[in-house]
């Protein structure tokens, strides 16, 4: 119903809590009514219980119980305008136990006590608008009362301290539970807040495990899945329902939860499901604060089939452009043989021969990069101190040129040992250097060489004083047979990007210009 058509109908659009608590506060003042009512029946005015006129006594409780059967019978029939029934069974309340009050002997029967649980009840009931009205309602109330004991009863004027105290008392308690109402009310507006956002959350749980390809299975101490995804029940090959036990998905595994539980910490373990060929990985998480540990299930299959898929895109790139790159100078070794044929032997013909070795030393060196790079699952990591195969590295390189030693200037810091395969290492540091050398200046230190102990691992910087790559050029440095230079294979980067990631490392380029840097991040050793 639209809230136009509510406010026409007169339906309040306060929440279910309001009215709830109501029913109790009409519940209580039925309980209290017929108590008032029966003892004054059975008991007459041996309870003290209008001892002072026993018939108006027994005229006002038996009205104030009819009142208290039509006040909640009217809240259950017509649940409409909340502060009008309130106000109106608040003031019924005060009215009838302040005559029945007067009826006992005015304060000093005790019935006036009665009066601040109402006060207390209207204020927590209510939204806290009316409770000093409520409060002014019971102070004139008692205040009548006492005037017409002092005036037909000759009662002594102590009686309107005695009021007066009482009536502070109603208005302090409509105060308290003002303001404990308010609480109340606001504690109730945030838990229905945070219940719409933690529904909203389980439901995007929900969607997010139910579409997950992995498997969820959640299983409590003694082996029972309290909750469990579709993808469980497809890799496992079971229709088991809900809240069934773990050896009804799988016998395999319940075996592995009941050894894995002794002693429970994340375990990765695989299983075979019974009757079919698939091999899952089951990853077990120890429980939380729930005592319901988590068991995701992949399946080794689609994960294969996965790695296969970008295994043969990779190696469609690589092929299609190796065919590119062997195409260039077999085209020149052809022409140059063709000419060969006819060339007069003299000068000419020695050109066309060092075309064809170029080119095939060319290829050759293709060939070779490709092959390292079929070898990088090979690796095999052993510890490598930099502080002394660093040296040894810059001798070897100047064998072919002496010039080296005083271009690349090493700094090794403390500590900066590596777990590494000495080949594969050997290889990245040979590709960053060749390409410092040939793109940096003649000076002394030209390539610097830092190693050092960093955060993530021992780091190795590999800087120039060139003029740097164009940012334009950034993405691709590491691309397969990417090259600038006129006789590169284009493959030197991308082999020491893949060694890295084969010894658990990596390798970044740098961007603080002018020149290239080029830094390596490999595990240290422990």
């Amino acid at each position: 119903m639209a809230k136009a058509e509510l406010a026409r109908s007169g339906i309040s659009q306060l929440p279910d809590t309001y009215w709830r608590s109501l029913g109790y506060f009409s519940t209580y003042r039925l309980i209290v009514a017929a108590v008032f009512f029966f003892a004054v029946v059975f008991y007459g005015n041996a309870l003290n219980l209008g001892a002072q006129d026993i018939q108006l006594f027994r005229w006002v409780s038996a009205g104030y119980l009819l009142l208290a059967i039509g006040f909640l019978w009217s809240l259950n029939a017509v649940p409409r305008a909340f502060n009008l029934q309130l106000t109106v069974q608040v003031a019924a309340d005060v009215l009838a136990l302040t005559l029945m009050m007067s009826a006992s002997g005015g304060a000093k029967s005790g019935i006036g006590v009665m009066i601040f649980v109402v006060l207390a009840g209207a204020g927590l009931v209510g939204q806290g608008r009316m409770t000093m009205f409520y409060a002014a309602l019971a102070t004139l109330a008692v205040l009548i009362e006492e005037a017409y004991h002092f005036i037909r009863l000759n009662d002594d004027l102590g009686g309107f301290f005695r009021t007066g105290l009482t009536s502070i008392g109603f208005f302090g308690t409509a105060i308290v539970a003002r303001l404990l109402g308010r609480r109340v009310v606001a504690n109730e507006a945030l838990a229905r807040q945070r219940g719409v956002e933690l529904a909203n959350q389980l439901q995007i749980n929900q969607r997010v495990i139910r579409d997950m390809q992995d498997g969820v299975l959640v299983v409590d101490a003694q082996g029972n899945v309290r909750q469990h995804n579709p993808q469980a029940e497809a890799l496992l090959d079971v229709r088991p329902g809900d809240f069934a036990d773990l050896a009804s998905f799988s016998v395999a595994l319940a075996e592995q939860f009941a050894a894995w539980n002794a002693h429970p910490v994340e375990t990765e373990t695989m299983i075979r499901v019974a009757g079919t060929s698939r091999v899952l990985r089951a990853r077990l998480l120890p429980p939380g604060d729930s005592e319901r540990a988590l068991i995701y299930l992949e399946d080794m299959g689609r994960l294969q089939a996965e790695a296969q898929q970008m295994k043969l895109a990779a190696l469609g790139r690589l092929t299609a452009n190796m065919a590119h790159e062997i195409r260039n100078p077999l085209s020149a070794i052809s022409h140059a043989a063709e000419l060969l044929v006819d060339e007069a032997p003299g000068a000419g013909q020695a050109r066309l021969i060092r075309i064809i070795c170029d080119n095939t030393q060319r290829l050759n060196r293709l060939v070779a990069e490709v092959l390292e790079l079929g070898r990088r699952d090979h690796a095999r990591p052993e510890p490598i101190s930099l502080g002394a195969y660093l040296p040894q590295f810059i001798d070897e390189f100047a064998v072919n040129d002496a010039s080296v030693r005083a271009r690349i200037v090493t700094l090794v810091g403390d500590d900066a040992d590596i777990l590494f395969d000495r080949s594969h290492f050997h290889r990245v540091l040979w590709n960053l250097i060749v390409n410092a050398l040939r793109h940096c200046s003649s000076e002394p230190g030209a390539v610097r060489v830092r190693a050092e102990r960093g955060s993530g691992g021992v780091e190795v910087h590999v800087l120039d004083d060139g003029p740097g790559i164009e940012e334009s050029l950034r993405g691709q440095i590491f691309e397969p047979f990417f090259t600038t230079h006129g006789s590169g294979t284009g493959l030197g980067l991308y082999i020491a990007r893949a060694l890295c990631e084969a010894n658990g490392a990596q390798v970044d380029l740098l961007d603080d210009a002018p020149g290239a840097h080029f830094r390596i991040i490999a595990r240290r050793v422990p």
